[in-house]
């Protein structure tokens, strides 16, 4: 991926080496800490989770002991600003072409754990959206991750995890979070699944949307760079997860899609290059 030399984004904010004020509260023992964890690989919306750590936390502030910030993570840094520098170039102009500003969302860097508007973070998590502060919360440590855990190198599997985040932010801004959100609190469990499984497709499909832009207006992308993503969407598919974790495949426990699904939603973005494409909710539309 052609990054270095590119501008940064104004909207990063580093944490990283803060520690958090005392410790966080963890409600529910070892139970509810197994739930965030395969919340954060499953790709389901942290809210609830954060809540139960610790729902009305202070801001994270320094302390006198700082937690060490390694001086090798900094190129990374400036990547991950690169990233989130291109996608608002994105976004902006396709939301001049829907008549709308594009509210740019800020990107926090930390260390272990912090604070947002939605709860404690914490690095076990991965990267999430909280649509309450529009901030990308990721501690750069989910990307030793990728490459050991889920076998998904590449700098353009890295940029693929802002761009499925920011297009979490897209959706939050056009109103589609609300309207799922509030759609799950009125279907069964198995139903409620499926909708969080169209909107985490549909942010494959945006970040994909990103991809193609990326490349025909800015040459971003070298070769290998969208195999590289669709490894990314592959590894972190739900029915691989599931039996990563010595689980019976389940289709109706799904809530982030499978990885055919994945890939082939992030493919649809990058190829169409049209936001109409994207509508995974749309009425006879088959994931």
């Amino acid at each position: 991926m052609k990054w270095r030399t590119r501008r940064t984004s104004s909207n990063v904010e580093d944490r990283r080496g803060q520690r958090m004020p005392g410790r966080a509260r963890l409600g529910g023992g070892l139970g509810t800490i197994a739930v965030i964890l395969l919340a954060a690989y499953f790709g389901v919306d942290p809210r609830p989770f954060l809540a139960l750590l610790d729902g009305a936390a202070p801001p994270p502030t320094q302390t006198g002991s700082e937690l060490q910030v390694d001086p090798e993570d900094d190129p990374l840094a400036e990547f991950v600003s690169v990233v989130l520098a291109d996608t608002e170039i994105t976004w902006q102009r396709l939301f001049r072409e829907l008549g709308r500003d594009y509210q740019e969302p800020r990107l926090i860097l930390f260390s272990g754990a912090t604070q947002s508007s939605c709860g404690v973070g914490q690095a076990a998590m991965g990267p999430f959206y909280c649509p309450a502060d529009q901030q990308v919360y990721i501690d750069l440590s989910f990307y030793r991750e990728m490459r050991e855990r889920f076998q998904a190198p590449g700098d353009f599997a890295q940029a693929y995890v802002i761009a499925h985040e920011v297009g979490h932010h897209v959706q939050n801004l056009l109103g589609i979070s609300g309207q799922v959100q509030r759609l799950r609190r009125q279907v069964s469990k198995t139903e409620a699944n499926g909708l969080s499984v169209r909107q985490e497709l549909q942010a494959d499909c945006f970040a994909g949307l990103w991809a193609h832009e990326a490349d025909r207006l800015r040459d971003v992308l070298e070769p290998g760079d969208i195999e590289e993503g669709l490894n990314a969407a592959s590894a972190i598919g739900d029915d691989r997860l599931q039996q990563q974790a010595g689980r019976r495949v389940s289709p109706d426990s799904f809530t982030h899609g499978s990885s055919e699904q994945r890939m082939r939603w992030f493919t649809i973005g990058f190829e169409s290059g049209e936001l109409e494409r994207c509508d995974t909710f749309a009425k006879g539309v088959s994931l």
